[in-house]
Parts: structure tokens; C-alpha cells; sequence
């Protein structure tokens, strides 16, 4: 048996990154179970059909879950092709059922059905995890719905919005996504059973004496298996459906990429409104014992540019398998599929417990609505002013070489003085009172209906993870 330390290169997805469930659906004993599996369904099939015997197929059976991963290693080692080694190993196992082992089939006809399943195993552990952090989404939205901040555009101050509708935004897309991951495992289908080039020649030949046709067959394997098959396949099924289920891993990717590079300049000091979770022991930084890194965050956006770059692997794989099969996808499969899953399996892993431990703070938030809230709050005036019947081009401009000076003095650190300046204008005071317009340069009503919004985008978010 192969065994793998700390003194030779093992994947950090081996122990550092993922849950121990997706390792185990990635596991070379799950896969080898799952190809037993396989092997077992087409054997229930052929016995229907009178090809196996009721007593090989029981042996079969009996030996379904003993891997042997050593012995399978020990041959592949002599006859270098890992599926005839796995094969013969099952055989040794079933000394009156090994003859009959992958009877009619082509290798592919068992590793794609395999994969196929994989998949959706794989699948469904995103699926639950993004679930559950929509409704981490959910709890923080309806508690910051209401509450104020500023937003930026173009990374400077612009008007308010709340912290509620920015995070609804976010998972407004991750509501679309789990909609993908949803509709795309809905999709997955198997090869099938078509043998060499997806004619199923070597199964129509088996069946010439019987009634079963080769559909026939086709069809029961895959009830066995819970799966569809594909109408049309060449050796292998489809590698559009790899691109398929990459594409959406790598969305839902991109969606929590953007929402925690956000997270990253909200918690930096000049903004200072949001931060991580911090252990009490928490290290920052080797080198400034201050430091409180948002370490969470950069991992996150780590592994989802990982996962987008392994996409587009799969989208050469779809585009260059020459005619009925090349084998250059082979390779590769076996490294991006399982990391694509494990690296998001991680980042949702690690979303989960930021976005349900983060800290939001009032102080900053009420620091950037009183150094930069104003300005948005003088349009707000404008407005105001405009329904009292002034003028609006002399209002703008008052408006405006107020804030040329209001905000040079920000500039140089010293305090607001906009709010002021504007309520003690003379001008503006002849169409307002000073409450008034104090009333009309308070930023923090200034939200337009954000916090609707944010609870409509909840109800539909709801109503999703109510239907799955």
C-alpha cells in the first residue's frame, strides 16, 4: 500500500483545503466503489437478459466494497492501465464471477458513468453549502437592511446606500448561482452504455440471440445507477458537460470573489466600516504584532482565481477530443474536476464563517456618513429647494462652490463644515427654514427605498431555498 507524508508533495486539498465529505467523493477507494458500482449494475442488466447467472451476479455483489487498492497497484504496476487493473482485482475476488466482469464494455462505458455520478455527488455538497450561506446572507440582511453607510463608486464616496442592500446585492447573485448549480446537476447525464465508439456494437452482438436490445440494456444499467444517459455519445460522453459544471462552479465563484475583495477595503483603516472574524489568539503578521489581516478574505480570492483559470481547461478539453476520442484530456481531468470542487468546497467553508461571524461598525460607518454623507445629502437640498421654487442652476452653483471648499478642508483633515454653511446661507434660508434644511442635509435618510429592495430580494431568496 502507497502511503503519503509530510516528506513528499501531497496536494494541499489533501489536508489543508475542503471538508472530509468531498475528500471522500474524491477518495481512489469512493471512485473505485463507484466503478464496482457500475460494474455491478451491468451485470444486473445482462443477468435479466441471461448472459450472467444469478449466482455471479450474488458474487459480484458480495464482493462489491472490498477495495483492494494495493493488489489493484501491484498490477497496474505490470500491465499500466488502471481500469483492467481494478478489473482484475475484482476478478480475483470473484473467482465464478470474474470472467463476466465488464462484459461488453469499452472503459469509458464505466469510468464516465462513474464521473457522472461523482458529479452530482460532488454537486449536491455545494449546493448544501451555498444554501446554508444564503441564509447567513438572509439573517445579516434583515438586521443591517436599515441601516445607512455610505457607498463608493469608482472607489470614492458617492451617495448613501445601507449595509443591508449591499449585501443583497451579493446574494442576489448567489441566488442565480445556486439556481445553475441547481439546473446543471439536474442535467448530468452518463455515457451510457455504447462501448468502443458509442455505436453499442459490442452489446448488440451479446444480444443477438435475446429479446433485451441493446437500449434495452442501456436503460436498465442506468436505472441501476439512478442516472440518464446521453441519446448520442462517442467513447466518452460529452465533455460540454465538464465545461458545463465548471462554468457554473466558476460563477458562483466569481460572485463571492467581488463580495470579498469588497469585504478586504471595507476593512481597511481609512474605511474601516466592516472586519472578519478574530480569534483571541489570532496571529496577524509575523513581522507587526498590530496587524489584523483580513487572511479569510485574500483565501477566498485566492481560490476562486484558481478555480476560474481551471476552467478554461475544461473548455479545451470540450473543444479538442479529435473525432470519437483522444486520450489528452485524460490527465488533466483527474486533477481539475476534483480541485474545482475542493477549492470551492473550501471558500464556502470559510464564506460561511465570515459572512455569518462579521462585524459591522457603527463608528466607521458614522465617520465616512459625516465626512463624505453630506455632499450626497446636498442633491438631496437641491431637490428640496426646487420644490420650494428656486432657482436650480443658482442653487447649484451656491451648492457647489460650498462643497469645493467643504471638501478641501476634508482634505486636509480638518472637520465638515458643509452642513453649515449651507443652513446659514441667506439665499437657501429665504426659501427654507434652518431646520429645514438641516432635515434635507441628513445623509442618513438619504437611502432612496435600498431597504425594500433589500427585503424584496430576501422574500425571493426565500422562496428558493423553500422550494429546494
Amino acid at each position: 500500500m502507497q502511503s503519503f507524508t509530510h516528506d513528499t508533495y501531497i496536494s494541499p486539498f489533501s489536508w489543508r483545503y475542503a471538508s472530509g465529505e468531498m475528500r471522500t467523493v474524491f477518495s481512489e477507494e469512493h471512485k473505485r466503489k463507484l466503478l464496482r458500482k457500475v460494474w455491478v449494475a451491468l451485470a444486473s442488466a445482462q443477468e435479466e437478459a441471461g448472459l450472467v447467472s444469478k449466482e455471479q451476479l450474488s458474487e459480484l455483489i458480495a464482493h462489491q466494497e472490498d477495495i483492494d487498492i494495493e493488489r489493484a497497484s501491484e498490477i497496474e504496476a505490470e500491465i499500466h492501465h488502471d481500469l483492467m487493473a481494478e478489473i482484475k482485482t475484482f476478478a480475483e475476488q470473484c473467482p465464478n464471477a470474474g470472467s463476466i466482469i465488464h462484459l461488453g464494455a469499452t472503459s469509458m462505458d464505466i469510468l464516465d458513468n462513474m464521473d457522472a455520478i461523482r458529479l452530482k455527488e460532488a454537486l449536491s455538497l455545494i449546493i448544501e453549502k451555498t444554501k446554508t450561506l444564503l441564509s447567513l446572507f438572509l439573517e445579516k440582511m434583515e438586521a443591517y437592511a436599515d441601516t445607512p453607510c455610505m457607498a463608493f463608486t469608482h472607489i470614492q464616496p458617492a451617495e448613501p446606500t445601507t449595509v443591508g442592500y449591499r449585501l443583497a446585492q451579493t446574494a442576489q447573485d448567489i441566488k442565480e448561482d445556486l439556481e445553475g448549480l441547481l439546473a446543471v446537476q439536474a442535467s448530468i447525464r452518463g455515457k451510457g452504455m455504447k462501448g468502443a465508439v458509442g455505436t453499442s456494437a459490442s452489446y448488440t452482438e451479446l444480444l443477438k440471440d435475446h429479446t433485451m436490445s441493446a437500449m434495452d440494456l442501456e436503460q436498465r444499467v442506468m436505472e441501476h445507477l439512478g442516472l440518464k444517459a446521453f441519446t448520442a455519445a462517442t467513447q466518452v460522453y460529452p465533455r460540454k458537460q465538464d465545461y458545463r459544471v465548471g462554468t457554473a462552479l466558476s460563477s458562483l465563484a466569481c460572485t463571492l470573489y467581488k463580495f470579498f475583495i469588497d469585504f478586504r477595503l471595507l476593512q481597511s483603516p481609512p474605511i474601516g466600516e466592516w472586519s472578519e472574524p478574530f480569534g483571541a489568539k489570532q496571529v496577524g503578521s509575523s513581522a507587526m504584532p498590530f496587524k489584523r489581516n483580513p487572511i479569510n478574505s485574500e483565501k477566498i480570492d485566492s481560490l476562486c482565481r484558481y478555480i476560474s483559470a481551471q476552467n478554461e481547461v475544461l473548455w479545451q478539453n470540450a473543444a479538442s477530443t479529435l473525432l470519437e476520442r483522444t486520450l489528452d484530456d485524460s490527465a488533466n481531468r483527474r486533477l481539475v474536476l476534483p480541485d474545482m470542487f475542493l477549492a470551492l468546497d473550501e471558500v464556502l467553508l470559510t464564506a460561511n464563517k465570515v459572512v455569518e461571524g462579521m462585524q459591522i461598525h457603527q463608528s466607521g460607518i458614522a465617520r465616512n456618513l459625516e465626512a463624505y454623507g453630506i455632499f450626497a445629502a446636498s442633491e438631496r437640498l437641491l431637490m428640496e429647494l426646487g420644490r420650494k421654487g428656486a432657482n436650480r442652476q443658482e442653487m447649484h452653483e451656491i451648492i457647489r462652490e460650498y462643497s469645493l471648499k467643504a471638501w478641501a478642508e476634508v482634505q486636509d483633515g480638518k472637520p465638515n463644515t458643509l452642513k453649515a454653511m449651507l443652513s446659514e446661507d441667506s439665499t437657501i434660508l429665504s426659501f427654507l427654514s434652518k431646520e429645514a434644511a438641516l432635515e434635507a442635509l441628513d445623509a442618513t435618510q438619504y437611502t432612496g427605498d435600498s431597504a425594500l429592495r433589500t427585503r424584496m430580494v430576501a422574500q425571493e431568496i426565500t422562496s428558493l431555498l423553500n422550494r429546494c
